[in-house]
């Protein structure tokens, strides 16, 4: 098997380092939101559906202009550049508002660069070790996600629960991230024809795409609809009986086991086809939402928040590789894009439909309809399994 390039464990140090900046921040901003500045939960869902939503349909803008420049890298770096420079707000934030503004700065950094970094991983890669790619990359990103959480909790047990405090440290490893991806990471060149030079958001460049990509477009809105923010997760874990002080840790069994999970099941899909995997993720994700809903005891949460991982070690990269298989290289970043442009078009909705089934039905209700969602969507996708055989590498 071929060696999985430079570039793709550049990136994935640089997602390390971004996701601990990231993660200490967002594994506290729920409870600060509500213990601190006093948000309702309605509140909560609102900001985050409107970041989330924002950073999704701006990937779109961003992939599209990353195949019309036939470059990836420089609005890589300004997404990072800009997620980084946002976050100070976050500590100066006094009211709601003031977290609202904070996230949307750091979510249009996101929706900048995440689209050119996807399809510059594809653009390093070939087939034959493209899940092992994602997956890798995916691996050192989630390293970060519990690495932050766990930096949290020490953070906020050494200096007496001083939220802003931690959010100011943050910063440390943002800027080196962004460092890291200036020095580290090269432009591929790739042999894009003259259609990348024009507009890829025209009628016949979108039907190119294949209906087998738009399927998984569809598929993936459809999913999105009842996963809502992880901010209800850590909800419902305070909701059972776990401190405040250790909320965060739950974010870190979830990401051990999404990071020890991503890379070796990367390398399954890559040998055994990845629409098998892709589709027990989603029922795995179904039963999780399902023991959420009727959870009782604090220990059944870190099983709950384990399998979660489990989850998206299953999915996450497995779906970035099926759609590198099935698109062309230069409608890479468009594909990416208009894939995130359906999950932040069912984010915002997600997230306040969450809200509000908590607070008129009660919490239980919350993921039941999130599991009911992730099963429609796994019926849609199988009547159209035939689109999806296995690649013969």
């Amino acid at each position: 098997m071929n060696k999985i390039p430079r570039n793709v464990w550049v990136l994935g140090f640089v997602s390390l380092l971004t996701d601990i900046s990231s993660e200490m921040i967002h594994s506290l901003l729920p409870l600060f939101l509500v213990s601190v500045l006093r948000a309702n939960v309605l509140t909560v869902g609102l900001i985050e559906g409107i970041a989330e939503a924002t950073a999704s349909i701006l990937k779109v803008f961003s992939g599209v202009l990353s195949d019309y420049l036939g470059k990836r890298k420089g609005l890589a770096v300004f997404g990072y550049g800009l997620s980084t420079f946002a976050k100070p707000l976050f500590a100066l934030a006094t009211s709601p508002t003031g977290v609202l503004i904070a996230r949307f700065g750091d979510r249009v950094g996101k929706g900048i660069r995440v689209a050119p970094r996807d399809a510059l991983v594809a653009d390093s890669t070939n087939a034959e070790v493209r899940g092992a790619a994602y997956g890798l990359r995916q691996s050192l990103d989630t390293i970060g996600a519990f690495l932050g959480p766990l930096a949290a909790f020490l953070l906020m047990a050494a200096f007496n629960s001083n939220f802003r405090l931690v959010f100011w440290l943050a910063l440390i490893p943002g800027f080196l991230a962004v460092a890291l991806l200036i020095v580290g990471v090269r432009e591929v060149k790739t042999n894009q024809t003259q259609v990348s030079r024009s507009n890829p958001i025209q009628w016949q460049a979108l039907r190119s795409l294949g209906q087998g990509y738009w399927i998984l477009v569809a598929v993936a809105l459809l999913f999105n609809l009842g996963n809502s923010s992880d901010a209800f997760l850590l909800l419902r874990a305070e909701q059972i009986g776990i401190s405040a002080p250790l909320i965060p840790l739950t974010l870190v069994v979830m990401n051990i086991a999404y990071s020890l999970s991503a890379y070796p099941l990367g390398i399954l899909c890559d040998r055994l086809g990845r629409f098998g995997l892709l589709v027990s993720g989603f029922l795995l994700y179904a039963l999780v939402y399902l023991g959420f809903a009727f959870v009782r005891s604090p220990w059944q949460v870190w099983g709950l928040f384990a399998l979660y991982g489990l989850h998206m070690g299953m999915t996450q990269g497995v779906l970035l590789a099926l759609v590198a298989d099935k698109v062309p290289t230069n409608l890479r970043g468009s594909a990416f894009g208009f894939l995130n442009f359906a999950v932040g078009i069912a984010l915002l909705p997600a997230s306040l439909l969450a809200g509000e089934l908590w607070q008129v039905a009660g919490s239980s209700t919350t993921f039941i309809a999130g599991s009911c969602l992730a099963i429609v969507a796994v019926l849609l996708l199988l009547m159209q399994r035939e689109k999806y055989t296995p690649i013969n590498y």
